[in-house]
């Protein structure tokens, strides 16, 4: 995975994987894809990804990541699944100069391999805070209404709770963003009944009739649930 050099190795030919085709994905979504252009930092990035069997952003959904931290001017952002650092350098690049990610995973060897992938990127040590632990173990040590935005990328079966616990982190105009909210293009299939997909339904019909959120889908990658705290 990581070579024992300073430096990340790079694949020989730049492909990416982990982009794989999705049953809901039309013309229009295959352009979105491809109209967001990815540099070798993060096809490295994605290339380690898939060598570890985990699922990273889609492009396009990573250029809505970026897009929404720099609409928001973010200097304070939560990111629960750090995975390889795929979606950690869409949030940077679209946060202030001396905003702070925040990233939190479960998984150590991870989290070693994002830290490298954020250096490589050219982001300072300081730009990042890694937290290894489980997020609803972590979450509630993080301190009330000063980020500006929340990007849960979990376990389906933690998006509620996730969710939650955004409303109570987030300041006012603070932005909420969940991947996987077409879960997998079973999301309007009423004979989808799995567990995953009945936990994706209901975190985003919780957060589509709460008064405390301004929602929205967004059908980028895997669908972004996103919302505004009033």
């Amino acid at each position: 995975m990581c070579a024992s050099s300073a430096r990340l190795r790079r694949p020989e030919v730049v492909i990416v994987p982990s982009i794989r085709p999705q049953p809901h994905h039309s013309a229009a979504q295959d352009f979105a894809e491809a109209y967001a252009s990815e540099d070798v930092v993060l096809q490295t990035a994605r290339s380690l990804a898939h060598e570890l069997g985990l699922d990273s952003v889609t492009p396009a959904a990573g250029s809505v990541l970026r897009l929404l931290a720099a609409a928001g001017n973010a200097k304070a952002v939560v990111e629960i699944g750090t995975g390889a650092g795929v979606s950690g350098i869409w949030l940077l690049r679209g946060m202030r100069t001396d905003g702070v990610l925040t990233t939190i995973d479960v998984e150590n060897e991870h989290q070693r391999i994002a830290r490298r992938i954020f250096v490589e990127a050219g982001f300072a040590p300081s730009r990042t805070r890694i937290i290894t632990g489980r997020a609803l173990d972590v979450l509630p040590r993080l301190a009330d209404g000063v980020y500006d935005l929340v990007f849960v990328d979990a376990d389906a079966t933690e998006f509620t709770a996730c969710a939650e616990a955004a409303l109570r982190l987030l300041r006012p105009g603070g932005v909420l963003v969940v991947n996987g909210a077409m879960a997998g293009g079973r999301i309007s299939d009423p004979a989808a009944r799995d567990v995953d997909t009945l936990t994706i339904r209901e975190t985003v019909r919780i957060v589509r009739e709460s008064e405390e959120w301004i929602p929205a889908v967004i059908p980028s990658g895997a669908g972004l649930l996103t919302a505004v705290k009033r």
